[in-house]
């Protein structure tokens, strides 16, 4: 199979190609390790490869699930494949190996797909960009001098490249959104308890979420069905829908109430093209028969992100700290990045009183987010504040890190809130600059509305197609 011809499908063509039996998953994996040797040495993309294990599980015959013989690439952090390491992007967590797969794996499997390797990610997720000590930079196959965004970079970088049709990711404060946006991607981030975390509890207070960035509408729904299946102990969820996602992306979404807002919510303003990108959008909407109107949630967004802060650093030292106790050893400055150090100094600064007083306001602050799809079935915004950034411009171990924040939230100030409130939330790929990056519009629903996000995402890649826009790598 060559690459053009890998490349002009999605993931849910390609199972139908192998299910007609035009093609076998190992010429797709083929396909899949043929174009890694071409672009994975300059994007560094793919940060661990399993092909005896791929092909094993290949010859020992696939279930036959709705993407059964596509090849898949795990994020290397948050969820586990029974017997490979879990690096987090840390030399800390370098060796860290356990014996089960995690929930979401064990549905991929089930699902037919092939597992055949892991995307690189910043340390610990805790990055917008994808630039960690233990495993290198992950560079943006649109420009090699720009970031793929994070902490699903290594994902996003191998979607785009066209690596993969689909790869997995997980956000907890715009991680699936940020590097769908800076690579042209679909990337949608769930609502809360929508994914199992399964075997673990939740990550960083319920922020965190699983799910996949993709080229294709119709391939995240996919996956989405794959993986949205409950657990046994899961300390929040949510049924899984009546009607498969998947079946919702040709339906109808009828007339939205939308709101939409240029502003950057947590902090700073927007860049012109990010801007022109929400209100374009703004006016497809409009033509496609939506109501909208300028509207923003009235949230204290700086102070959300404040105590969002609190639960990620307490929940940051709460892991180093337990791998100091089981380790029997304290975690060394030297073995971890920069700004994760600072961070795990400040989480074991707060008391158990701050941190549940964090958790108060948060709740609080939800509620006043959640008033606003009272009225609005949708709201429009940037997800990034600036087109993709240059490599190295957001640095976990520059020597002063004491404006770290600030250049963080310029250019993410626009999807953190939605971890906090658990909406579903997703980045389409509807808006390029001048010079040829793209940038990504984000569409927000309520809690639980995932199949409405697909009713719209669906609509809107009819009127304005994006799957044939790939870079010139």
């Amino acid at each position: 199979m060559n690459f053009e011809d890998f490349r002009g499908h999605d993931a849910v063509g390609l199972a139908e190609r192998v299910a007609r039996r035009d093609v076998s998953p190992d010429e797709l994996l083929d396909a899949v390790l043929a174009r890694m040797d071409a672009v994975n040495g300059r994007l560094n993309a793919v940060i661990a490869t399993y092909e005896a294990e791929a092909r094993a599980a290949i010859k020992a015959g696939l279930p036959d699930g709705p993407l059964k013989g596509v090849p898949y690439p795990i994020k290397d952090i948050s969820v586990h494949m029974a017997g490979k390491p879990t690096g987090a992007g840390s030399r800390l967590f370098r060796d860290l190996v356990v014996e089960n797969d995690s929930a979401i794996v064990a549905a991929y499997r089930r699902a037919g797909l092939v597992l055949f390797g892991k995307t690189n990610t910043p340390e610990f997720g805790i990055a917008t960009v994808t630039e960690p000590v233990a495993n290198g930079a992950t560079l943006n196959p649109w420009n090699e001098a720009v970031t793929p965004g994070g902490s699903s970079g290594g994902a996003s970088a191998a979607v785009a490249a066209g690596i993969v049709p689909a790869a997995h990711g997980s956000d907890g404060g715009g991680s699936i959104r940020t590097p769908a946006s800076c690579c042209g991607l679909f990337g949608l981030k769930p609502s809360r308890g929508r994914v199992s975390l399964s075997p673990a509890g939740e990550g960083w207070g319920g922020l965190s979420v699983q799910h996949a960035l993709t080229r294709s509408v119709r391939d995240s729904a996919t996956l989405l069905d794959i993986a949205c299946q409950p657990q046994p102990g899961d300390p929040y969820w949510l049924e899984p829908p009546a009607r498969p996602f998947a079946s919702e992306v040709r339906r109808d979404p009828g007339r939205l109430q939308i709101g939409f807002t240029t502003d950057a919510l947590i902090w700073g303003e927007l860049f012109p093209e990010n801007v022109k990108a929400v209100r374009d959008a703004a006016r497809l909407c409009e033509a496609l028969g939506h109501h909208v109107e300028e509207a923003r949630p009235d949230v204290d967004f700086q102070q959300m992100a404040l105590h969002a802060n609190t639960a990620v650093s307490s929940a940051t030292a709460a892991n180093l700290e337990n791998e100091a106790a089981r380790r029997g050893a304290p975690i060394r400055e030297d073995e971890v990045e920069t700004l994760t150090w600072q961070i795990y100094q400040t989480g074991l600064g707060f008391s158990g009183v701050q941190v549940a007083q964090a958790i108060q306001h948060l709740h609080a602050l939800s509620r006043r987010l959640a008033a606003f799809f009272e009225r609005y079935d949708i709201l429009l915004l940037a997800t990034n504040g600036k087109p993709p950034q240059p490599k190295g411009s957001i640095d976990m171990n520059a020597a002063d890190l004491s404006d770290y924040a600030e250049r963080l939230y310029s250019f993410i100030p626009n999807t953190q809130p939605f971890n906090v409130g658990g909406q579903p939330a997703m980045s389409v790929p509807l808006a390029w600059t001048d010079d040829g990056l793209p940038i990504g519009v984000q569409f927000v629903a309520r809690g639980g509305a995932e199949a409405l996000l697909f009713r719209l995402a669906g609509q809107l890649e009819r009127a304005q197609p994006w799957f044939h826009k790939v870079p010139a790598l």
